[in-house]
């Protein structure tokens, strides 16, 4: 069995880690560096290079035992073999296997803090198991158990250690990743500035990269590399038509409870209203929606997030007539974040005559201003458009307008 923990200096460990991210970022394609949202960066660095501290399973221990010869030279002479003089006994060998997740490299670097009495064990790099091997003649149960339960221990108290100088370490790659992507920005404009004012023609790239969608199982995902923008940029991260199309008819269907039981909604508020669809939502996105979270300038009446982003916004309001409207999409533009590419907004109807409020959210929300183009209807009641953001014409969401008629 290897003696843990005595390896790497941490100090080395850490040096490593910066050098290897710094390396990488200074020698990362200079276009797609300069094309690539620097926070997406940040964030593929930070989840590359953070050191991911080992975890021991307990609950997920497992033993075996094989009886074979222990060799007792020295000791009690109860067989000898003659080739060699060693002596043995018939005994036991039991194996503890202990699963672990995180960095398996943990298990060879020196925490700051730290004794010289480390543990052993043997590392299954490849199965992410730690193994611990008791050999005896005559094993006691008690004597087996405290000698698990203590070499456990202390190598959880070497993991602790270095728990603390990994958190240290992981907290500050943003901010190193960020100060040396910004530098290397500095110099790369610099130089595309320079070869631009040359009065010759710029040699065209070509590259094909996607943006990801929303990852459909919660799950630890191997990082990539961010990808380059293209025209109209589109999310790093973005909710596919697919599950746009899913979330706008859970709520569609939420309305079809309300015209089965008028009486119980008749009376309800906006407020109200907007928590009914929030349960409907929750029972599919796992507690992933929201109701008045802040969000960029204000607050949003509902927000779905996956993987700590942004992945559709949209605003609750009964129909107050076309300025209502104007305002309501100017008041859903100013929470949407520049991440932000699925918003909608749901009106609740109580007038009368529900066909010329169709006409007019429809004429409403093609005159606005940052209304690009109106694409193919959902429904009698569902109108979508592209809309240019607030700030970044260049940068297109898909905004549905969904009306209900409610009872009164």
């Amino acid at each position: 069995m290897e003696r843990l923990f005595s390896n790497t200096l941490w100090f080395d460990v850490e040096q490593g880690v910066l050098k290897a991210m710094e390396a990488e970022i200074n020698t990362w394609d200079g276009d797609q560096l300069l094309d690539t949202s620097i926070d997406d960066l940040c964030e593929h660095f930070v989840e590359k290079y953070r050191i991911d501290v080992p975890v021991l399973n307990r609950n997920e221990i497992i033993i075996d035992y094989e009886d074979t010869h222990i060799d007792l030279s020295g000791g009690i002479r109860h067989s000898i073999d003659d080739r060699n003089g060693s002596v043995q006994v018939q005994g036991i060998r039991i194996e503890i296997t202990v699963p672990y997740t995180g960095n398996t490299a943990a298990f060879f670097s020196q925490p700051t803090s730290s004794s010289v009495n480390r543990p052993r064990a043997h590392v299954n790099h490849r199965k992410k198991h730690l193994i611990l091997v008791i050999p005896g003649a005559y094993l006691e149960h008690d004597a087996v158990l405290q000698t698990i339960n203590s070499t456990l221990d202390k190598i959880d108290a070497y993991l602790d250690a270095l728990r603390e100088d990994a958190a240290k370490l992981n907290g500050d790659l943003d901010l190193i990743a960020r100060q040396c992507i910004e530098e290397r920005c500095s110099r790369l404009s610099a130089n595309r500035d320079l070869v631009k004012s040359l009065p010759f023609k710029l040699k065209q790239r070509s590259n094909s990269l996607r943006t990801h969608e929303v990852p459909k199982v919660r799950r630890k995902i191997t990082p990539k590399s961010p990808q380059t923008s293209t025209q109209p940029y589109q999310s790093k991260l973005y909710l596919d038509e697919k599950n746009y199309e899913y979330i706008l008819k859970v709520m569609e269907n939420m309305t079809r409870v309300m015209e089965l039981s008028p009486a119980a909604f008749s009376d309800m508020g906006e407020e109200v209203l907007r928590w009914h669809f929030l349960v409907q939502l929750n029972g599919h996105y796992v507690g992933q929606a929201t109701g008045e979270t802040f969000n960029y300038e204000g607050k949003t009446d509902i927000l779905i997030r996956s993987a700590g982003k942004n992945i559709f916004i949209a605003e609750c309001k009964y129909w107050g007539g076309p300025k209502k409207l104007t305002e309501t999409i100017d008041q859903l533009l100013g929470y949407s974040s520049w991440r932000d590419t699925k918003v909608a907004v749901i009106i609740f109807n109580k007038n009368k005559n529900f066909t010329k409020v169709l006409e007019k959210i429809k004429l409403t929300t093609k005159e606005h201003p940052n209304c690009q183009r109106e694409l193919e209807r959902r429904s009698e009641t569902s109108f979508r458009f592209i809309f240019s953001h607030r700030d970044d014409p260049n940068r297109e969401m898909t905004l549905t307008v969904m009306a209900f008629d409610v009872p009164k």
